[in-house]
């Protein structure tokens, strides 16, 4: 069971949604570097383990900023990601560059940057060469097992992904990547997205490290490093089950010892890219009651919408909702929470059973610490909202302010301007 907590008690979210208007996210960062030290205790075995934080979950440069505190590197995919890292403090192999359909800007960025550079595609070994003019020391790839394995609900099959070397190109690859004067080589593989089925990483790092095996065993060269990706999901229900990280670790450390002692080959550092594992149960999006309608259904309309919270309508998601000041109260109604976009999926939970909620009432929906506020649009000129981190004192802080209108017409031409071509 996953017992779902607020940060703080009903009576301070009230002050704090008086004072600071709804609606707003808020992130506990005692809760979130409580649950990343535990990531860090689990695999300490690992002699250079590291946690890359997807930064594109919780893209904040204070949460980036928090993240390097506690010692995780950045994954990153684009080049606006890649300037946040930069402003956050982070250099070198603190950074890890998993991209797709690649522009050369970004590999030049990349490489500028020190980070390590994890290739989609056989094709992305000669566009890195010609966009950065030679080939870095340290090279990775993503690896694709194709039908040699399932992908699960939200990846899908590995055989329809866009992502990722093809099985029987990715030896060659290598031998590629050293001819270019490659000396280090690390592999990446994500397979998996929120998965809940510790079994399922298992053997992942299973797939992994026997693909370690055998690029040696092939091509005579050995791996320094194997990325397990960022699968681990978290408990959105309250009937679901965390991931014990540390019975994960002690599996995965069996078969280390198994595929990698004993065979000879050369120690491998672990990582993860693991974002919404870190932040997400930990982040919560306080929202105001504006109508309770009833139609041919009870509707519930809030003064948040998709652009604050679109998993819901995008891949019918499931958040749990708290009534704030009215937890111990009887579930005895069924409702629709909604947004105001005209768009009738914006909706946040359908045939929900909650207390029964009246205008005003304060909503927490959470587990918005991961992929809320980050994917959040302008659709219908509805603005992103405010973020706060609780901070490990007690004290609140604001992280990101409300968008405005002049955030909403800055990139706007006001005087059109005549382009010759």
């Amino acid at each position: 069971m996953s017992i779902k907590k607020l940060p703080l008690s009903s009576s301070d979210l009230k002050k704090i949604a008086d004072k600071c208007k709804t609606p707003f996210n808020i992130y506990d960062e005692a809760a979130i570097i409580k649950n990343a030290q535990n990531f860090k205790k689990a695999f300490s075995w690992n002699k250079g383990f590291i946690n890359y934080f997807a930064i594109k979950a919780l893209p904040n440069i204070n949460i980036a900023r928090l993240m390097k505190k506690i010692g995780f590197g950045l994954d990153c995919s684009s080049m606006t990601e890649l300037k946040l890292a930069e402003k956050a403090g982070y250099s070198n192999e603190e950074i890890m560059f998993s991209s797709n359909d690649t522009a050369d800007e970004e590999f030049k960025e990349a490489y500028r940057l020190g980070a390590i550079i994890n290739l989609d595609d056989k094709e992305h070994i000669e566009a890195l060469y010609r966009a950065i003019g030679t080939f870095p020391k340290t090279i990775s790839f993503r690896y694709n097992p194709g039908n040699k394995r399932s992908g699960n609900a939200i990846i899908g099959n590995p055989v329809e992904s866009k992502y990722g070397v093809r099985d029987d190109e990715i030896v060659n690859c290598y031998r590629m990547a050293k001819k270019l004067g490659a000396t280090r080589f690390l592999i990446h593989t994500m397979i998996a997205s929120n998965e809940l089925n510790m079994d399922y990483i298992v053997e992942t790092a299973n797939m992994i490290f026997n693909l370690v095996k055998r690029i040696k065993d092939e091509a005579n060269i050995e791996i320094d490093g194997v990325d397990l990706g960022g699968g681990i999901g978290i408990p959105y229900r309250e009937e679901d089950e965390a991931i014990d990280l540390f019975s994960l670790s002690e599996k995965i450390h069996a078969l280390y010892e198994k595929i990698i002692v004993k065979n000879g080959l050369k120690p491998l550092k672990i990582a993860f890219e693991c974002g919404r594992m870190i932040t997400g149960p930990y982040g919560y999006l306080i929202s105001k009651v504006l109508h309770v309608t009833h139609k041919y259904k009870d509707y519930v309309g809030l003064d948040a919408c998709m652009a604050d919270l679109m998993r819901p309508a995008l891949y019918g998601s499931y958040h749990h909702i708290t009534v704030i000041g009215k937890e111990n109260n009887k579930k005895d109604h069924k409702y629709d929470v909604t947004g105001s976009l005209c768009e009738n999926n914006d909706k946040f939970a359908v045939d929900r059973m909650l207390p029964e909620i009246e205008k005003d009432d304060l909503i927490a929906i959470h587990d918005t610490g991961a992929h809320g506020t980050a994917m959040g649009f302008n659709y219908n000129g509805k603005l992103r909202h405010k973020e706060f981190l609780l901070s490990e004192d007690g004290s609140l802080l604001l992280i990101r302010r409300d968008e405005t209108f002049d955030d909403y017409i800055a990139t706007m031409i006001d005087k059109p301007q005549k382009i010759e071509y």
